[in-house]
């Protein structure tokens, strides 16, 4: 694999503050909601949660599952289920499926919810903290819950700085923490599925040598989108970076010599699968 991408410099200070801040804060909250990406549901995960989170009641969001392949998605949630962890596939941009949220936190919750009723604090605020890497979600899920634009969303890892709590209602209170990713990754894929989605910046390696590994899954696994996309056909014998000139040829993309712009053909083909303009595709 590319050096380049061996060595992506992805831990940044204000990351490893983030862990500090979970840690203190799990005290505050009765459960933790964790935000996932649906086409990458175990690459999304940060593998430490779950030992920061201990014991802790927990919930998992399969996020952007309108980009996902609907078959992948399902066995995922019930990959989760089957391990204690209640999983509900949703689309925080349109709200889909959150309608399943609160009812999902009374049922995680419903021996807290009895033992508050003995102490006689029945309705007593149920709090879940919200945690997930850069880019999966967790504003856009926490605005659509709070009913205001009050957590600042925008297409890029690393916006949300600092804790805030969000009252959503029916007795429910969210903890929104900055997303956080991990120290190392034992698997150089799991780097590669994170820049693919977006939540690793791709300008810290080759965007070229990023599309081009994209490329190489996607005309093993999803070779009918990719004809389909770009109107080509017959490539199956193509190395990935021909490949990448074909889609330049295809969309016309040359440089002055005639040679054809891989790069910019390499930040749309990126940009569209984001999109979800290459279909619905799960990585992992």
């Amino acid at each position: 694999m590319d050096e380049n991408i061996n060595n992506i410099n992805w831990f940044p200070g204000h990351m490893a503050k983030t862990r500090r801040l979970i840690k203190e804060s799990l005290p505050l909250v009765d459960a933790v909601c964790e935000i996932t990406d649906a086409r990458v549901p175990l690459s999304s995960r940060n593998p430490e949660i779950d030992e920061i989170v201990g014991s802790k009641p927990r919930l998992i969001l399969l996020n952007k599952c309108d980009l996902a392949a609907e078959d992948a998605t399902e066995r995922y949630i019930k990959y989760f289920n089957d391990a204690g962890i209640r999983a509900i596939a949703v689309q925080c941009n349109t709200g889909k499926g959150l309608d399943k949220f609160q009812a999902a936190v009374r049922e995680v919750l419903s021996e807290t919810i009895r033992k508050n009723a003995e102490k006689g604090m029945e309705g007593k605020p149920l709090r879940v903290m919200v945690v997930g890497i850069p880019n999966t979600g967790k504003s856009s899920f926490i605005n659509r819950m709070a009913g205001q634009n009050r957590a600042k969303v925008e297409n890029r890892p690393g916006v949300t700085r600092g804790n805030q709590w969000f009252n959503i209602g029916k007795g429910i209170e969210l903890l929104d923490t900055p997303g956080v990713l991990w120290p190392k990754f034992e698997d150089p894929d799991v780097g590669l599925k994170l820049t693919y989605i977006g939540s690793i910046k791709e300008h810290i390696t080759d965007v070229q040598e990023i599309a081009v590994r994209f490329l190489d899954f996607m005309r093993n696994e999803y070779p009918g989108n990719l004809a389909a996309r770009y109107n080509i056909s017959d490539f199956e014998d193509l190395e990935p970076y021909e490949l990448l000139e074909l889609i330049a040829q295809k969309r016309g993309m040359l440089l002055r010599k005639g040679e054809y712009d891989t790069e910019r053909a390499a930040v749309m083909l990126l940009d569209e699968f984001r999109d979800g303009r290459l279909g619905r595709i799960t990585l992992d």
